[in-house]
């Protein structure tokens, strides 16, 4: 048998032992807290049509994907991002439910990039969504949530990043940029190429007052503090009243008593497009990633046809295990296994014994005895 069979394809992986068990462990605290605020599990197809996560939807882009054909030649996909696929289930099991909705869910999702970094080209990943609420009080519940969900697994060293991506839009609409314009300036913000980014706008001619509150949008993060600094450098309504969102949300998170985990980021420019106002990102070191991705996506669901605001996120939960593992976190709840051996002699006796403490919740190995050879 070729050697070659017994290793994985690049960007993915075996996981096994305790690192499973861990994960198994880690997965169920999680779903813990997450269905103690009334989420309810929901399960999606790992592959789903094309058009589903096409670029019109505003998700992972075409050359990410892993693409195939059915038998009847319809295109179809390994799910990259789990946000389109319950938005499609929502419009089509929900389409008349005019009361908030709590999906929660785990599953791996698959993307196809060279660009790896590290990061697996399959990926484990749990999260909700609240479909059908667009309030303050639901970003608020969404990101406080997210943190105890955090904390209830082990992990106690993280921040919330929030920002909001209607500030953006608003500077980008009183200088008077097309949509596709918008997009390459958010991918050149995002990806910290400042240069790339004053060169664009310097293309279009923007009046400098606007191009460099644009350029200065990165320079907004820090404290709820923030948010007062970044009100004032702009002069539009829009920018504005994303700011008074924030400060409510902050207000609201203040309630929970979840304040000191949380951050802002006015530069955060997600790469899904779907995304409409408040999107957040939790870090901890150990990992050069977030290992959450969250926000709302009030226009999503109207792809599929259900007028409907919503908000969700997603817990990157190999990333998370790789922080936790750095960090020395002791995952509460794993389970210890009994060693019993038996000989030929005493076999039945040890059977008996290993089925008593397997009724009573243990775990037991029964295994033959061997005698060390000398």
């Amino acid at each position: 048998m070729s050697r070659k069979l017994v290793h994985t394809p690049e960007g993915v992986r075996d996981i096994y032992g305790d690192e499973k068990a861990k994960k198994t462990v880690v997965e169920q605290l999680l779903h813990e807290k997450i269905k103690g605020y009334g989420y309810r599990d929901i399960q999606t197809p790992t592959f789903e049509f094309f058009d589903v996560f096409s670029k019109e939807v505003g998700t992972t882009p075409s050359k990410e994907l892993y693409k195939f054909f059915d038998k009847e030649g319809n295109t179809l996909v390994l799910r990259p991002d789990f946000t389109p696929s319950i938005a499609r289930c929502a419009a089509k099991y929900f389409m008349e439910e005019n009361v908030p909705i709590r999906f929660c869910y785990q599953g791996n999702t698959f993307t196809n990039t060279s660009e790896l970094q590290g990061k697996l080209k399959e990926a484990t990943q749990m999260g909700a969504e609240l479909i059908g609420d667009d309030s303050v009080q639901a970003d608020a519940e969404m990101i406080a949530m997210t943190i105890e969900a955090l904390y209830h697994a082990g992990l106690s060293d993280f921040q919330i990043s929030i920002g909001n991506l209607e500030y953006f839009k608003g500077i980008c609409a009183e200088a008077g940029l097309d949509e596709e314009t918008e997009l390459e300036l958010r991918e050149y913000i995002s990806g910290k190429n400042y240069f790339g980014a004053e060169e664009l706008l310097d293309a279009t001619h923007v009046h400098h007052k606007v191009k460099e509150q644009l350029l200065k949008v990165s320079d907004l993060f820090g404290t709820a503090a923030i948010l007062n600094d970044a009100k004032k450098a702009v002069s539009n309504n829009r920018s504005k009243k994303a700011i008074e969102r924030l400060e409510k949300v902050y207000q609201v998170l203040c309630d929970y008593g979840v304040e000191k985990y949380v951050s802002f980021d006015l530069g955060m420019l997600s790469k899904y497009n779907y995304y409409t106002g408040i999107i957040f990102k939790g870090y901890t070191y150990g990992v050069g990633d977030a290992i959450v991705k969250g926000g709302r996506y009030d226009n999503l669901l109207q792809r599929f046809g259900k007028q409907a605001a919503a908000i969700g996120f997603v817990i990157v939960v190999d990333d998370l295990l790789a922080a936790m593992n750095r960090q020395g976190v002791i995952v509460s709840g794993m389970e210890s296994y009994v060693k019993i051996y038996y000989t030929e002699a005493d076999f039945k006796e040890k059977l008996q014994e290993s089925r008593k403490l397997r009724a009573s919740g243990k775990n037991v190995e029964l295994l033959p005895f061997q005698r060390k050879s000398v």
